[in-house]
């Protein structure tokens, strides 16, 4: 099994946990909690920001030592707009499920902003269609670029079943703005229906030999996810079954600013 490709826990509590640490890399971590009603997480943010997502479900939350109240209202990630909450570096936060709840911690450090807790209700998310015939995907951005925080761009994708996202192929892993920004990502996937599976292949440029660094294709199964440390990283969804995907993004520049494969960049103006 390829080393970029993290196999959730198929029961209750933490089910994916991501650090920097197990990734290798620098800046992004990703934990995915799925609790029965009446369980709690809770945690500390310590010197990184957070943004948790209710992928699904709904639940009490409360952060930097304020009673948020009840969030979340969808019961399926392919199913309207999620509910998130921005936790800053340096505070409390817990979550407790009313119902069956998937909630993602989606983290990255944190720079001494002083920007408070904030609730991002499906309202004042922004949505947009990207791409056109079977390239047609769906953008809800939770936490862009132009929305406060320090290090996080969490976005979420839906991708209908036949279609391909992350495409044409793009990278963002070098530190060279303005042309491309060094941003380290995961995808949280899912399907519906969920005994479905998609494609991610996630690789390099080639040398002058035909050689890449890294070139790893995975077969994306529900509740799968996937590490980004460089490369070009498209998706497939297969027929019949549409792809979710929760993205987390983090780099030493807050901006996204990505570098499309030259021998694939004719598809922009096809």
């Amino acid at each position: 099994m390829s080393k970029l490709l993290v196999k959730a826990d198929k029961g209750h509590g933490r089910v994916a946990h991501v650090t920097p640490q197990n990734a290798g890399w620098t800046y992004v971590g990703f934990d995915l909690h799925r609790l029965r009603p009446g369980e709690t997480v809770s945690g500390q943010t310590a010197s990184r920001e957070v943004c948790l997502v209710f992928v699904t479900g709904k639940g009490k939350a409360k952060a930097g030592g304020k009673d948020l109240g009840v969030l979340g209202e969808r019961m399926s990630p392919f199913e309207g707009k999620p509910w998130s909450v921005y936790v800053p570096q340096g505070s409390d936060w817990s979550v407790t499920a009313d119902t069956g709840l998937e909630v993602a911690l989606c983290s990255a450090p944190g720079l001494g902003g002083g920007l408070p807790v904030r609730i991002i209700a499906p309202k004042d998310l922004g949505q947009e269609v990207r791409g056109k015939g079977t390239n047609t995907r769906y953008v809800t951005n939770i936490l862009p670029e132009g929305k406060p925080a320090d290090s996080l761009l969490v976005v979420e994708v839906i991708t209908p079943g036949g279609h391909t996202s992350s495409y044409p192929p793009h990278k963002h892993d070098q530190d060279n703005l303005p042309a491309e920004s060094y941003l380290e990502e995961t995808y949280y996937h899912r399907l519906n229906p969920p005994q479905g599976f998609a494609f991610q292949r996630v690789y390099t440029d080639a040398d002058r030999n035909g050689a890449r660094s890294l070139d790893e294709a995975m077969a994306i199964e529900d509740g799968d996810v996937v590490l980004v440390p460089k490369g070009y990283h498209p998706c497939a969804a297969c027929h019949g079954y549409d792809l979710y995907y929760l993205n987390v993004m983090a780099g030493p520049k807050r901006t996204w600013k990505f570098h499309n494969a030259p021998e694939h960049e004719w598809l922009m103006k096809a």
